[in-house]
């Protein structure tokens, strides 16, 4: 296979003309076993078929500029332009790309069980704000793993920071300079401890959270007042096992049945987690006998007041 220099792929070339290759760019040879041959410096020409091929796909898939949410997106639609190329016969040949693929692929051998880790590794240590460096900027963990020593891989689109052998964080990647990216939701178990710094803290700062949300905080603080704020982040700290897709049904549900509170929440969510009804609904259970309270009067105690109590 024919390469360019790009720096990511050689490290430097000798005065004899043997490149010496990238680590990363090694790894990944290593882990395909592939061959490598490169072209001339400044020599386009050594590889005229690649520089047409890239020419065509910008003027057939990026004109006009294609934007996407995501980069899954964006391959995704990539790889749909490709396979439907594969119906097209190129001049000069009777078979279609599709069909000239497929006996290509019948001489080539089986990938790898598991793909290569197209990233870049490195370490860092979490600091008292709970934060780890990467490339100028600062990614959160959970508060739990503060002053830890962890490991960081850098990917196109986002960042994995692990401890061990575990996974603790994933964060979009940043391509600004010095910013921080935060998750809320790995400074909870903090806030819940200081539930006076829910309003102040920075990384609570930009989460958008549902209109239900800010509706289950008034009632909650409207009952209890700070002990309602803290079963508020104690619901949010739900988070850290389900999904916010989840958790917000089972909030909408609690609202609507008055049933406001951590463990009904709970409740709710796990419900629909492991697709099975509710207890909290009355509606279930239509044999079971309707209890009326009815709103205290003041003149209901004027007769302790009176001759007549006993």
């Amino acid at each position: 296979m024919l390469y360019d220099n790009d720096r990511c792929l050689v490290a430097c070339i000798l005065p004899d003309g043997t490149r010496t290759r990238a680590r990363l760019f090694s790894g990944f040879l290593s882990h395909y076993v592939i061959g490598d041959r490169y072209g001339r410096p400044g020599k386009g020409n050594d590889k005229g078929s690649v520089e047409g091929l890239v020419g065509w796909a910008r003027r057939n898939f990026m004109v006009p500029l294609p934007r996407f949410a995501s980069w899954a997106d964006f391959n995704a639609w990539l790889e749909e332009q490709c396979r439907k190329r594969q119906a097209a016969i190129l001049r000069g040949h009777s078979e279609t790309i599709g069909q000239r693929l497929e006996r290509d692929l019948q001489a080539m051998a089986e990938l790898p069980p598991a793909p290569f880790e197209a990233c870049e590794q490195a370490t860092g240590q979490v600091s008292s704000q709970s934060l780890v460096r990467y490339q100028t900027n600062d990614y959160s963990v959970p508060v739990a793993y503060g002053h830890r020593d962890v490991w960081v891989r850098g990917y196109v689109d986002q960042v994995v920071i692990g401890c061990g052998g575990e996974v603790i964080a994933r964060h979009p990647r940043c391509y600004d300079r010095e910013d921080m990216v935060f998750d809320p939701v790995h400074y909870l178990p903090l806030i819940e401890q200081k539930i006076g710094a829910l309003d102040q803290a920075a990384p609570l700062a930009q989460w958008d959270l549902p209109a239900e949300f800010h509706t289950l905080r008034r009632v909650m603080e409207a009952r209890m007042i700070k002990a309602g704020r803290r079963e508020y982040v104690q619901v949010l700290r739900l988070l850290e096992s389900f999904g916010l897709e989840d958790l917000h049904v089972a909030v909408k549900t609690a609202l609507r049945i008055g049933a406001v509170g951590f463990d009904a929440i709970k409740h709710l969510v796990l419900c629909r987690v492991e697709k099975r009804l509710p207890k909290l609904d009355l509606e279930v259970y239509p044999y079971l006998p309707r209890a009326t309270v009815a709103k205290t009067s003041p003149a209901s105690y004027l007769c302790l007041v009176s001759g007549d109590a006993t």
